[in-house]
C-alpha cells in the first residue's frame, strides 16, 4: 500500500508551517501551492522536498518574510526588480501576473528579478499562463553556486540553469522544463544520501575524470556535473547555459560578478500574447498542427507512442489530484521535526493501492 496525501491538505500544511515560521500569509500560501504543484507533476526534488530548507532560511533570516520587491526599472514591456531575498515562488507568481498584463498591452511583457530567493520547480508556474492562450518563458540561475562545468573544462562555473516554457494548442498546453546540465544538483544530493550512483556517466570528479559517483560532485574539493549532452555533445548544453546566464544575471544586472549573499535565484520571466503577433487563431492552428504531427508519428521500438513535453507530468498531476500525492520517501519525515517545533499538525495519509 502507498501512503498518499490530498493535495489541499499538503498545501494547508505547508502554508501553516511557513506562517508559523514568520512568513506573511499571502506569501506562504503561494509558496505552499507551488511546492505542492511540483510534487503533483512528479518533480520530487523540487517540491515539498525544499520546504525544510526554506524553513531553515526563514529561521536564520536568509529569506525575507514581508514586503515587496524594489522596482529598479519600469518600461512598458520591460521591468526589473530587486527581489530583496523574498520567497522565490511568490516573486515569480507576482512577476508572471505583471508580465501577462504587459503582454496584453504590448505583445510581450518581461520581468527580470535580481536577489530573489530560490524559485522551486519552474514547470509548476506555467499551466495557468498557457491556459490563458499565452506563451510563457521562465528561466533562472543561482549566482552563489557553481555545479556545472563548461564543455571541455573540469571545474564548475555555472548552475544547471533551467529553462521552462509553455504554450497552448487546441488539445491542451505543451509544457517543458529542462536544465542545461545533464541532471540536477538536487538529484545528485538525493542519490548520494541513498548511496546510489547517477544513472549514467553524468559528472566529473575533482581531477576532471568522468564518473557516475554523485559524491565526486558534492565532495571537498568538489567535482562538477556535465552540461546537457554529456561528454559527446555537452557543447550544446554549455551554450544554452550561457544563454540562461545572459537572460538572468545579464539582464538583471546582478549575478556571478557580485558578492554572494546566500541561496539565491536570478530570474527571467517573459510572456507573449499571440493576438498581438500573427493572431491567436493562427497561432493555435500552427502549434496544434505540429503537436498533432508529432503524436501521429509511428513510435520506434521501445515506445508505445510519441508524447509531447509535459504530457506525462500532466497525466501524473491528474492522477495525483484524484488519488492523493505520493510523496518521495523521506520528505514527510524531514518535515515532522519542523511540525513539532512550530506546533503544526501533520496531515494524515490515506492508504491507496499500488
Amino acid at each position: 500500500m502507498t501512503a498518499r496525501y490530498p493535495a489541499p491538505a499538503l498545501i494547508d500544511f505547508a502554508c501553516e508551517l511557513l506562517v508559523a515560521a514568520g512568513l506573511d500569509h499571502d506569501k506562504a500560501e503561494t509558496v505552499a501551492e507551488i511546492l505542492t504543484e511540483g510534487d503533483l507533476l512528479g518533480h520530487t526534488t523540487h517540491g515539498l522536498n525544499l520546504l525544510p530548507l526554506y524553513l531553515a532560511d526563514l529561521e536564520k533570516g536568509s529569506m525575507a518574510k514581508a514586503g515587496g520587491p524594489e522596482v529598479l526599472a519600469d518600461f512598458p514591456a520591460a521591468v526589473t526588480w530587486d527581489g530583496r531575498r523574498l520567497p522565490g515562488p511568490w516573486l515569480v507568481t507576482q512577476a508572471l501576473a505583471l508580465a501577462v498584463k504587459r503582454a496584453r498591452q504590448n505583445g510581450t511583457g518581461t520581468v527580470v528579478i535580481r536577489r530573489s530567493h530560490h524559485i522551486a520547480c519552474l514547470a509548476a508556474y506555467l499551466r495557468p499562463v498557457a491556459e490563458q492562450g499565452l506563451l510563457v518563458l521562465l528561466s533562472c540561475s543561482d549566482p552563489t553556486l557553481a555545479g556545472v562545468a563548461p564543455h571541455g573544462g573540469r571545474t564548475a562555473v555555472i548552475t544547471p540553469d533551467p529553462l521552462a516554457a509553455a504554450w497552448p494548442t487546441e488539445h491542451g498546453p505543451v509544457i517543458l522544463d529542462v536544465s542545461m546540465s545533464i541532471t540536477s544538483l538536487g538529484l545528485a544530493r538525493r542519490l548520494q544520501a541513498e548511496g546510489r550512483p547517477l544513472p549514467g556517466v553524468w559528472a566529473l570528479d575533482p581531477a576532471g575524470r568522468p564518473t557516475a559517483d554523485p559524491a565526486a560532485v558534492l565532495g571537498t574539493p568538489p567535482g562538477a556535473l556535465l552540461p546537457l549532452g554529456g561528454l559527446d555533445h555537452g557543447h550544446k548544453g554549455y551554450a544554452l547555459g550561457l544563454l540562461v546566464e545572459a537572460l538572468t544575471g545579464g539582464l538583471a544586472g546582478h549575478g556571478r560578478a557580485d558578492p554572494a549573499e546566500g541561496w539565491t535565484g536570478t530570474v527571467f520571466v517573459q510572456v507573449a500574447d499571440p493576438a498581438l503577433f500573427g493572431g491567436r487563431e493562427d497561432f493555435l492552428r500552427q502549434t496544434t498542427w505540429v503537436a498533432d504531427a508529432c503524436r501521429a508519428t509511428p513510435p520506434r521500438e521501445g515506445f508505445d507512442r510519441v508524447r509531447l513535453p509535459g504530457e506525462a507530468a500532466g497525466a501524473k498531476r491528474k492522477q495525483q489530484l484524484a488519488l492523493g500525492v505520493e510523496l518521495y520517501p523521506g520528505i514527510m519525515d524531514a518535515l515532522r521535526p519542523w511540525a513539532e517545533k512550530l506546533d503544526v499538525l501533520v496531515p494524515p495519509a490515506n492508504a491507496a493501492g499500488g
